[in-house]
């Protein structure tokens, strides 16, 4: 018998100052058995960072075929696409081929500059790449907040990220490894 996913419900008041974003959110995150607190939360925090109105969740990690996050307009096309973790050059290529623009959010710890430091050269021709690290002690913080029923308040301002529930605030500072070219 399979293993369901957890559910989570995310209520998300986004202040987003760099941007001049501002606006509230209401998402459900299915959890699947195989996927960390900390991975749940870097792709609520994704969200947070390029939240829209058409910003939305896709089926993920049933279907290898799209990203887990994107933006697509009425048309279909992909205008961005979200990728996390430490994805491989191929993966990454199809992605940029695929959509305007591409964000990896890359997060691991210690094996994230290794990581990097491999595929780095190879991504440089992808001029609708972006790729930003998520510091794994912020990603451990990141996870604690991590609950069923969740409200955040989100305040983005010079690239810098607060994020606070009802008893917890936390700090994440993404270090850009790759910007678009």
């Amino acid at each position: 018998m399979a293993t369901k996913a957890t559910v989570y419900k995310v209520q998300l008041q986004i202040a987003d100052m760099d941007r001049h974003y501002y606006q509230d959110h209401s998402l459900t995150l299915a959890q699947h058995p195989s996927e960390t607190e900390e991975r749940l939360m870097v792709r609520v925090l994704a969200f947070i960072l390029n939240a829209s109105d058409t910003l939305s969740f896709s089926k993920g990690l049933s279907d290898e075929g799209e990203p887990e996050l994107w933006d697509k307009n009425l048309n279909g096309d992909i205008n961005l696409w979200v990728e996390f973790g430490q994805s491989d050059e191929k993966w990454l290529r199809k992605a940029s081929g695929r959509a305007k623009q591409v964000k990896l959010y890359a997060y691991g710890g210690r094996s994230v500059p290794n990581w990097w430091k491999q595929i780095q050269s190879s991504l440089a021709r992808y001029s609708n790449l972006q790729v930003w690290e998520i510091p794994e002690e912020q990603v451990k913080a990141l996870a604690l907040l991590a609950a069923r029923n969740l409200q955040l308040q989100c305040n983005i301002s010079d690239k810098q990220i607060w994020l606070s529930n009802s008893s917890d605030s936390l700090m994440i500072e993404p270090v850009l490894l790759k910007d678009f070219s």
